[in-house]
């Protein structure tokens, strides 16, 4: 499965790409804004949105985009390992 992570804190972007590539997801992540986002997200198979660390801008542009291509989103409040973890467990079980 592939994922896009929108959001999250800077310094945590490793430990994100650790945890999805310990369930076997292959995974993007923008914790800033990029430019042009709609063009960077690709096609993955979900979008994860950490919506307290994220742009308004940046979240209304993914989120048109991922609709538009049909790419289900998730939002999670907190942008912490565990939160993520948590959703992970949920797409694995």
């Amino acid at each position: 499965m592939s994922l896009t992570i929108i959001g999250g804190n800077e310094c945590m972007e490793r430990k994100y790409e650790e945890i999805c590539k310990g369930y076997g997801h292959k995974v993007k992540i923008f914790t800033k804004n990029a430019g042009m986002i709609k063009k960077k997200i690709g096609s993955p198979d979900l979008v994860i949105m950490f919506t307290n660390t994220v742009s308004h801008k940046m979240l209304n542009s993914a989120v048109k985009e991922a609709r538009r291509s049909g790419i289900p989103v998730h939002y999670l409040k907190s942008s912490s390992s565990s939160a993520l973890t948590a959703l992970l467990e949920h797409y694995a079980g």
